[in-house]
């Protein structure tokens, strides 16, 4: 089974104003509530791909028991671990004028390490056989927590799925990851570099490799597509033009098409190819509503890698 993992879930709030002017009262539609964050969208991508899976995170408050409701009513296998913490909530807003997309993110309240210490160690009593862990860290958390989880899931046999950044994605040096998806800023930065060029990056991506961050690296590049590389093995996938509606959810999509693709014992080179085609088709949609099946399944037979 696949088991899911965010350490900072929240509410996305979406909504939409014909034009946001400062100063202004903006009449927006009516509010759509749904569950989100990183491992929580991976769940609700997966669900899309008719695979099951259990969303593990810490929730607390009025919007903890919102997103729990939410979560049912989606059909959506969870465990959450009560925290007494106001699990945050985040904001996007379509400026339905111009079409441009406005995203507030906010960082949430302080998690105690040990209720969260808690909750990773339930990792064992799951017996995943894919752990994929999403996300930005809660405040007070160490850098380093994502590689306890890393190595939670080694310790029943799982293959571990990382997808953060910044100082909690440079920690996992030496952690060994099954894989992990970074972009060239962020590759940059775990190597210590100031810029990549984009055929720079196989080798790069191997050198992060021999350090330790990951088995995998998936680096993603936007509507250009991603690269996958192992010690042995690099493919490219180029991304098919769609016409973009939302990037909400994108980068969660494509990890989803990825796991989704592995568990079912399909290559690497394959895996690439339909995460890149889950990705495309979630930019497609608008607010937060991931992909459509049908659409992930037509622009994955026009991949070439």
């Amino acid at each position: 089974m696949i088991l899911t993992i965010t350490l900072n879930p929240c509410i996305d709030k979406s909504s939409r104003v014909e034009k946001m002017k400062p100063e202004s009262k903006l009449r927006c539609t009516e509010v759509v509530n749904e569950p989100g964050g990183g491992g929580i969208n991976v769940s609700k991508a997966l669900k899309k791909l008719d695979t099951p899976s259990v969303a593990l995170f810490p929730a607390g408050g009025h919007n903890g028991n919102m997103l729990c409701s939410l979560l049912k009513e989606e059909g959506i296998l969870f465990h959450a671990v009560d925290t007494k913490t106001e699990t945050r909530e985040n904001w996007i807003v379509l400026e339905t004028s111009t079409n441009n997309q406005f995203r507030f993110t906010f960082p949430g309240r302080e998690v105690q390490e040990e209720t969260i210490k808690t909750m990773v160690e339930q990792i064992r009593s799951f017996a995943p056989s894919f752990v994929v862990a999403s996300g930005s860290l809660p405040p007070g958390l160490p850098d380093y927590f994502y590689g306890l989880i890393v190595k939670n899931a080694a310790a029943v046999g799982a293959k571990c799925i990382v997808d953060t950044s910044g100082p909690a994605l440079q920690a996992l040096k030496g952690k060994h990851a099954f894989l992990i998806k970074p972009n060239i800023g962020e590759l940059c930065k775990m190597l210590n570099v100031d810029w990549l060029d984009k055929n720079e990056v196989p080798d790069a991506a191997q050198q992060a490799i021999a350090d330790g961050f990951a088995e995998v690296i998936v680096i993603s590049m936007g509507p250009e597509g991603a690269w996958l590389v192992s010690s042995d093995q690099r493919y490219f996938a180029a991304a098919p033009a769609v016409e973009k509606k939302s990037t909400v959810g994108a980068g969660d999509s494509m990890v989803a098409g990825i796991t989704y693709f592995l568990q079912k014992n399909k290559s690497l080179k394959e895996a690439l190819r339909f995460g890149v085609a889950c990705g495309s088709a979630a930019t497609m949609n608008d607010g937060t509503q991931l992909f459509n099946m049908a659409d992930a399944e037509r622009l994955y037979a026009g991949i070439n890698t």
